[in-house]
């Protein structure tokens, strides 16, 4: 079964509003079996929506429809659905009385107007709304059946869970395709290598399908597979991940789609250790990311965010020598950062940042993008130097941060340093 998703509205068509609405239509249909193949965005204009429904209504089995059920004049998609059928508009006594019992409930008034949100296209079926006053309501376009929504996002979320869903399993029969996504996360490589190093995959896997996804500064490998049998598919989607595991090596820090920061925290959390942080240029950016995972108090005990170099030494003990030697961005620097909130803290491990995040504050030794990460443990204390050449602070900031975690990653997994 093939589905396609209409969002409709002025503020849809021309960007002003984000359609979040039709991503959630299609990952709900997607668990469900069925394919969305094509996603359409259509301002308030009466004879363009018609026409795409009858266009929609000729090559796929279900259409699911939101916005335009509201009162004003530019809600137009009853009209529309009745024009795609060749059908004519009518009252409809079950719609209307749902409208009336909702204001009744709230003790308000109900204004004349907003009867427009009963007339439905002949034929059609209503669809109850029990959140809002727009009722939807179904009708059938060509072959197919096409589902209207509102198009606030709460009502609609309640409407495709209490009507829609249960209306395309009765159409399924019982029959369905198990239609599974693997995410595997990656660092250390561009989209264009990752893609490289991919090829030839999807022969090597039939019924595998790859996409990959930037998700600065992460790579997203996306693996989709099909089938009637739900464990099938699933194998299949192991033996694939599989395969691009063999291709990446250790730049796969997570094959079930979780950030760095939580697959970090799984780590630390299995070998009971904890963790403080010392940050300069990333300014409690790492921080931040460690604290977005539920439970990290398990782990995460301590930062420090010393800009200043005053600060590194009166907080961290970082050598007044170190820093008049070397400066503030150097990997002695940032080892003694590690070393000194590790100490602070008694954490296990302690990890630092010291760097120009740009765009200005560069120089030809130490140009915008250098950054230095300093790991500190009970066994020894390092420290690295990377340089990116990103033009944009914010996006500096999050790849030094990135690539602390992964320092850390790696060595809590005993993998080689990069």
């Amino acid at each position: 079964m093939i589905a396609e998703i209409i969002a409709t509205g002025e503020e849809i068509r021309t960007g002003a509003l984000a359609d979040t609405n039709s991503a959630c239509i299609a990952q709900e249909l997607e668990g469900c079996g069925v394919e969305v193949t094509r996603l359409h965005g259509v301002g308030d204009d009466l004879h363009r929506l018609s026409a795409l429904l009858k266009e929609v209504g000729g090559r796929a089995d279900v259409c699911v429809v939101t916005g335009g059920l509201g009162p004003t004049v530019d809600d137009l998609s009853a009209e529309a659905a009745a024009e795609a059928a060749g059908v004519g508009l009518r009252l409809d006594p079950p719609a209307l009385e749902s409208i009336e019992a909702f204001f009744r409930a709230r003790n308000r008034p109900m204004n004349p107007s907003i009867r427009k949100q009963a007339m439905l296209p002949e034929g059609a079926d209503v669809l109850f709304n029990p959140v809002g006053t727009a009722p939807g309501f179904s009708l059938k376009v060509g072959g197919c059946l096409c589902l209207f929504l509102p198009g606030v996002p709460f009502e609609m979320k309640r409407m495709l869970a209490d009507q829609v869903l249960p209306r395309i399993a009765a159409l399924m029969g019982g029959r369905r395709d198990h239609r599974l996504i693997k995410t595997l996360s990656c660092f250390g490589l561009t989209e264009s290598l990752t893609g490289e190093r991919l090829a030839g995959l999807g022969a090597e896997f039939p019924g595998v399908r790859l996409g990959l996804r930037a998700k600065f500064p992460e790579i997203q490998v996306k693996l989709y597979a099909s089938g009637a049998d739900e464990d099938g598919v699933s194998q299949q989607l192991e033996k694939a991940a599989g395969g691009v595991r063999q291709r990446l090596g250790d730049i796969v820090f997570s094959d079930s789609g979780e950030p760095m920061e939580a697959a970090v925290g799984g780590l630390l959390r299995k070998r009971q250790a904890t963790l403080a942080v010392a940050e300069s240029c990333t300014g409690g950016l790492i921080s931040h990311l460690l604290t977005e995972i539920a439970g990290s108090s398990d782990y995460f005990i301590f930062s420090a965010v010393t800009y200043a170099n005053h600060a590194k030494t009166a907080v961290l003990g970082v050598s007044a020598d170190t820093l008049l030697s070397c400066g503030a961005v150097h990997e002695d620097t940032a080892r003694e950062m590690a070393a000194g909130v590790r100490r602070v803290s008694g954490a296990t491990y302690g990890i630092a940042t010291t760097g120009i995040a740009g765009p200005t504050g560069g120089s030809a030794v130490k140009p915008v993008g250098t950054v230095c990460i300093g790991l500190a443990c009970e066994e020894r204390t390092l420290g690295f130097r990377f340089h990116y050449t990103y033009d944009r602070r914010s996006m500096n900031k999050q790849m030094f941060a990135m690539k602390a975690l992964d320092i850390l990653r790696r060595e809590l997994m005993a993998l080689p340093h990069r």
